[in-house]
């Protein structure tokens, strides 16, 4: 009852900004009681916690926009009204991705392992599909003798097709996923944060354990060093 009682839905709406602190506030309390409680499987459970803080935040918006419905017939006001409780909860994304990724960045690689398993196996299966259909393109083109130029071109207009139904796929799954479950909108939200924070992390930590090589401090650099997923791709 105290982490979601810490803000209402009419002080997000004011105060959108404050959502940051709440985020990281939330986020972090489910990642060291995952760590805690469910270290085995601290990856899932963080997120699961961190949804079951915000369901409360969620459910009251919904109500409270619910209401204005009611009340307010002219639709841009509506609308202007509505954009409201988006806008915190963009911020309160911005404060899980800000929490999962200084969390990420300074935990011990082999806790950071633990606690972002299921998220770094998501980042590899991702990359994993587009270096093998890059492999694949660049077979075939070898064998039909068509230029580079047409390779490349190819190449690049395959993996945007994938990219884009890829993101069809998800948004589908967004849909679904919320018609069946009232917090499948805040889990969604979540996962993808601790998904994007797991990315961001690593792209870190391998300039921080490089740059710390290069000076001298090799002790630092394989404090912070990581297996490099290709952020660049996953991007």
């Amino acid at each position: 009852m105290v982490l979601e009682s810490i803000i209402t839905p009419e002080r997000a709406e004011k105060k959108p900004w404050d959502m940051i602190f709440i985020g990281f506030l939330y986020a972090s309390v489910a990642m060291f009681l995952s760590v805690w409680v469910f270290k085995e499987e601290a990856s899932l459970v963080m997120v699961l916690l961190t949804v079951t803080a915000s369901v409360p935040l969620l459910f009251n918006t919904e109500k409270l926009e619910e209401e204005k419905d009611v009340r307010i017939d002219k639709e841009s006001t509506l609308l202007k009204e509505h954009s409201k409780a988006l806008l915190f909860f963009v911020f309160l994304f911005c404060g899980f991705v800000l929490a999962f990724t200084l969390w990420f960045v300074f935990l011990p690689e082999s806790i950071v392992q633990t606690v972002f398993k299921t998220q770094l196996g998501t980042i590899k299966a991702i990359n994993s599909q587009i270096t093998g259909g890059s492999s694949f393109l660049s077979s075939a083109n070898v064998f039909s003798g068509s230029s580079s130029i047409d390779a490349s071109a190819f190449s690049h207009t395959t993996l945007l097709f994938h990219i884009i139904a890829n993101n069809l796929k998800v948004l589908l799954f967004c849909l679904f996923f919320s018609f069946f479950y009232g917090a499948g909108a805040i889990f969604i939200l979540t996962w993808n944060a601790s998904v994007i924070s797991a990315a961001v992390g690593t792209f870190i930590r391998n300039n921080i354990s490089v740059y710390a090589t290069a000076a001298g401090l090799t002790k630092v650099g394989g404090y912070f060093h990581i297996f490099s997923l290709g952020l660049l791709r996953y991007a």
